[in-house]
């Protein structure tokens, strides 16, 4: 039975009546399941050279000591975490922690002494990575897991200091539009807690809140991320009135206030070379 035990703040006695456990919500039956299989995944593949740089400017220019800090599934994201042993007095409130947030921890970068939303924990949902977080999280009393509905509110990530939300984008139009859940007809991810999370960071109390899309500036086509026209059938999770920090390898674009035509100048910047002459006509 390898399930991790959870020091949340209301454990479900064995004997607890199904009704007793959220008195707003049915509940007809509790099962428990028991299993010998591991429960974590295997590790990320390394991040690529591109997604190295990407990560790198994000650390040296965007993440501040004392920031509150999430972190998407992705291989850009986890460059991120891996890069922030440099930096003190981080705080963690995120949808997900993965095997990243472990090393800082341990390194003492975090410690979430700055955080004002549940101050000396860190905040989340749930748990993807291999058996080395999986194992951190086990009876673990600065981990606390709490209903995403409440971990996603805008309005509570926004209680916390220079918010610092960093999530992956795979395509993004000149006005500032970002496609995660898919290219064109091609699926790849359900709804996540990106937009929650973006609209946390720039809705941040101290009005010093960061949130960052990072894209290679290339598909895996080989043609550009950044176009002028979106791929049809794409699933936009942030429009254009969302986005504020946009980076690629080849530097950060501040869209937030810019008008289209700035904001259109600003992305080419950062398109790849190969294609900033076709963007500008």
């Amino acid at each position: 039975f390898r399930m991790q035990r959870l020091l949340l703040d209301r454990l479900i006695h064995l004997l607890q009546s199904p009704m007793e456990i959220r008195p707003c919500i049915t509940v007809e039956s509790i099962f428990l399941v028991y299993g010998s299989q591991p429960l974590g995944f295997p590790a990320h593949p390394a991040p690529s050279l591109t997604e190295r740089k990407i990560a790198q400017l994000v650390v040296d220019n965007l993440v501040e000591d004392g920031a509150t800090i999430q972190l998407g599934l992705d291989r850009i994201s986890a460059a991120v975490g891996s890069m922030l042993t440099n930096h003190k007095n981080i705080g963690v409130h995120s949808e997900a922690i993965t095997d990243e947030i472990v090393d800082l921890v341990n390194l003492g970068v975090i410690d979430n002494t700055k955080k004002r939303v549940r101050r000396g924990r860190i905040v989340a949902s749930y748990a993807v990575g291999t058996q080395k977080i999986i194992d951190f999280i086990n009876e673990n009393p600065i981990i606390s897991m709490c209903d995403i509905g409440w971990t996603n509110l805008p309005e509570v990530i926004a209680r916390n200091p220079r918010v610092t939300a960093v999530n992956p984008g795979m395509e993004i139009d000149l006005t500032g539009q970002v496609v995660s859940g898919g290219l064109g007809d091609d699926i790849t991810s359900g709804v996540g807690g990106q937009i929650e999370f973006i609209r946390g960071a720039s809705l941040s109390l101290d009005g010093q809140g960061r949130p960052i899309i990072t894209l290679s500036s290339l598909k895996p086509d080989g043609n550009s991320a950044i176009v002028p026209l979106l791929t049809p059938g794409g699933g936009v999770v942030c429009t254009r009135a969302h986005v504020h920090y946009v980076v690629t390898e080849y530097g950060i674009a501040f869209l937030f206030g810019k008008t289209l035509r700035q904001r259109a100048y600003e992305l080419i910047q950062i398109a790849h070379p190969d294609f900033r002459e076709s963007l500008e006509k």
